[in-house]
């Protein structure tokens, strides 16, 4: 059988037709144009589903499901997508406007739950307790716990990012202050550099950022690979903001496996090994118990698009 997963964005809407065993077979977006009524862009998201099948010559009869991952709070169990502040949606109807258009079974849901859900399922070893973790603009989670997909008791579960980091610290788009977004996400990294450049105006992170033309999560990473002592102040601390927050989750969950994934995983060894060395040292849980593998996530951005596709299978 076949599947189709469909990334809703507040930019695109990105739909793919997966098979059974993880590989896109064919994929395709059209522009989400967020400001329109949600009925419309429902409607879209069908359509391109019966497209993408056209373009690729699959009938409709070798798709078993159609999963949907959005931003905001999902209520799963109806289809609906409750709130999604970046498209504008409240109470929207996902799988009842589909339906309308082709008629599979629909599952929703939070765009961090299906990119968990995807690279759970293209795990290399099967776990039952998973854990997934995206560093980007905020930081996104999703939980597997007995091989079922965790979205606690309304929907809204696994907002990992939101745990607090630092009481009464930094500000977050949550409202809150100290969350452990609002200091290990890649937004946060850039803030850090740029107040850093700030302090250190004829640093070499400074020279790069110029040279750039702007400040990117990348910036401080280049300059202490190149020895800038502040640049390699600023990426050691951010990272033992990413990992107090990964070793909270490691202790909560003791899942087998837990992957950080986003774009600015492509550091690769500078960002990982620091955050096992810190694992390892403030970990609770010690052996002969089982320990957490923490590794790379390897689907990069098809991770939620094939999650999706799956959503019927956790």
């Amino acid at each position: 059988m076949k599947y189709i997963g469909i990334d809703l964005g507040g930019t695109n809407i990105k739909a793919g037709i997966v098979n059974a065993d993880g590989t896109i077979l064919y994929k395709d977006s059209i522009k989400t144009d967020a400001q329109r009524p949600q009925d419309e862009i429902i409607r879209d998201m069908g359509q391109l589903c019966v497209d993408i099948c056209e373009k690729a010559g699959t009938q409709q009869a070798e798709i078993e499901s159609i999963g949907v991952g959005s931003p905001g709070s999902c209520d799963a169990e109806n289809g609906v997508l409750v709130y999604a502040n970046n498209i504008n949606f409240s109470m929207a109807p996902i799988r009842e406007g589909i339906q309308k258009v082709i008629q599979k079974p629909v599952y929703l849901s939070n765009d961090a739950n299906c990119a968990a859900v995807g690279e759970y399922v293209m795990n290399d070893e099967k776990n039952e307790n998973f854990v997934a973790i995206t560093l980007g603009t905020g930081i996104g989670g999703g939980v597997i716990i007995n091989k079922k997909l965790y979205t606690g008791s309304n929907g809204a579960g696994a907002e990992l990012g939101h745990i607090t980091l630092v009481k009464g610290g930094e500000p977050c788009t949550c409202g809150k202050k100290g969350c452990w977004e609002a200091y290990g996400s890649v937004s946060a990294l850039i803030r850090m550099t740029k107040e850093a450049i700030k302090k250190n105006p004829t640093s070499r992170m400074a020279e790069i950022a110029e040279e750039n033309e702007k400040v990117s999560g990348r910036t401080a990473f280049l300059a202490a690979r190149e020895g800038d002592p502040v640049g390699k102040a600023v990426v050691d601390e951010w990272l033992e903001n990413v990992a107090d927050g990964i070793t909270s989750i490691v202790n909560v969950f003791q899942p087998e496996t837990l992957v950080i994934g986003g774009a600015i995983c492509k550091e690769g060894d500078m960002l990982l090994q620091p955050i096992l060395e810190y694992v390892e040292k403030y970990r609770y849980s010690r052996a002969p118990l089982a320990q957490t593998t923490v590794k790379i996530a390897k689907l990069g951005n098809d991770a939620g698009l094939i999650g999706a596709a799956f959503l019927g299978k956790v």
